[in-house]
């Protein structure tokens, strides 16, 4: 940190961290762009990383885990919340029409795959855990029935109350089929609004469409559910109304069905999987208690989050690691091994469990959204680079070309990533970000 601060380049190096936005882990880039006018072939405007410090340019990471880069994490979330929001009231492309048609926001669970510590309340009172005046002791001896009243932080929540008797492989096989289960349930919906409708899902697409983004939260007890919302549009998507009869009642019926019908096998093992009974619909509206703005902040923060909560590592876990050497708790270890298991039967290397073996089977996309909800992540990206590259016209950082007449050559080469832990320290203090956790497990 001393040696950075006497950096005759400190200044050079500071600018460099606040344009990446206090990123944890920037990425070093070594290079140069050369503008060339295109007809006589002059060269207009040159830049190389030979005059940064180190020689080379840090750019953010971008990446979507908050547990590796907080800056990054927060651009993605806010990013996720303009996009969802988008979808709601309009914005971004979509018209503000949107907010009259009928909305709901829906929460698909996992089944149980044993009985597990956790918290409930009954009007901000505390409830027992398990508290079971039968509840006996299972085959291993452990008895079935907690009745301690657990804290938010408290370190056992989902942890199994019997280990032996916990179905590690059916939790980690849920994860790994559960993408596949969600793209049963969109077509099963489709399916069922369009028969409560006396239609076919071809007919239908003629009068009204259904738009959804969705978002995988991990529980406690290391499955995965889905939060989504659920749109009702006419035939052009967001830009017509729909009819009449598409209403929410309907769509909420089509929910509930498709949800409860919907099954997908794992055939090597001979095992079927299904959505959990804790089906949550509710409908979405602009002045009542779910309104778009608690939805859209909702699923946007679960968009940076992966498995931190069950106490597993940020990173691909090797064949060849110790796990009991690895700093993860107990239940976590458990998954992984059965993640490990698993992956070496060969009826299931589609399911690639042991890439996986870190996000306990889940290979999904975090969040997703049919074409038509709204924006992507993609154009509000290029929406921002475009501001930045005018405001650097306007400031004078670049000179203003006519890029028809203009042809850049650029040659870049990666040259590492991260800061060393002073640098971060460095970094923090100059963004004035919270100072990381410096050797900690975000860090690893």
């Amino acid at each position: 940190m001393i040696a950075r601060l006497h950096d005759p380049e400190f200044s050079r190096w500071a600018r460099q961290i606040k344009r990446a936005g206090g990123c944890r882990q920037p990425i070093h880039l070594r290079g140069k762009v050369e503008h060339y006018d295109r007809a006589t072939g002059q060269l207009l405007h040159r830049y190389s990383t030979l005059h940064e410090p180190n020689g080379v340019l840090r750019v953010p990471c971008k990446t979507r885990r908050a547990s590796r880069c907080p800056a990054c994490a927060e651009v993605y979330r806010a990013d996720t919340y303009q996009l969802i929001r988008a979808g709601l009231v309009g914005g971004k492309g979509v018209p503000e029409t949107v907010s009259t048609h009928p909305c709901l926001f829906i929460t698909l669970t996992a089944p149980s795959f044993g009985a597990v510590h956790t918290r409930r309340e009954n009007n901000g009172k505390v409830l027992p855990c398990h508290a079971r005046r039968d509840g006996g002791t299972c085959p291993h001896g452990r008895t079935m029935s907690c009745t301690e009243r657990h804290r938010a932080d408290d370190p056992c929540l989902g942890e199994p109350l019997c280990p032996d008797c916990y179905d590690y492989d059916g939790s980690v096989l849920f994860n790994a089929i559960s993408p596949e289960l969600w793209r049963r349930f969109t077509l099963a919906l489709r399916r069922r609004f369009a028969r409560l409708n006396g239609l076919t899902v071809k007919a239908l697409s003629e009068y009204a469409g259904i738009a959804f983004a969705k978002v995988a939260e991990y529980q406690r007890r290391g499955v995965v559910h889905f939060h989504a919302v659920i749109r009702l549009d006419g035939p052009d998507g967001p830009h017509s109304p729909p009819p009449a009869w598409a209403t929410a009642d309907a769509l909420t019926q089509a929910v509930q069905h498709a949800a409860a019908a919907v099954t997908a096998e794992v055939k090597p093992l001979s095992r079927t999987f299904r959505w959990g009974t804790q089906l949550d619909v509710r409908p979405i509206t602009m002045n009542g208690d779910l309104t778009e703005q608690a939805v859209a902040a909702y699923i946007a923060k679960y968009a940076t989050k992966a498995a931190e909560c069950v106490g597993t590592l940020d990173r691909r876990i090797q064949p060849l690691d110790n796990l009991d050497a690895l700093p993860i708790r107990e239940h976590a270890r458990h998954l992984i091994a059965a993640c490990m298991r698993l992956g070496e039967h060969p009826g299931l290397a589609e399911l690639r469990l042991t890439h996986w073996a870190h996000m306990l089977g889940f290979r999904g996309h975090f969040s997703t959204k049919s074409r038509h909800y709204s924006t992507t992540l993609g154009e509000l990206r290029a929406a921002r680079e475009e501001h930045m590259r005018t405001q650097e016209f306007t400031t004078g950082r670049l000179p203003l070309f006519d890029e028809d007449t203009v042809l850049v050559v650029a040659h870049w080469a990666y040259a590492g990533q991260g800061l060393s832990a002073g640098e971060q320290l460095l970094a923090a203090a100059i963004t004035g970000r919270q100072t990381p956790h410096l050797g900690g497990p975000d860090d690893r």
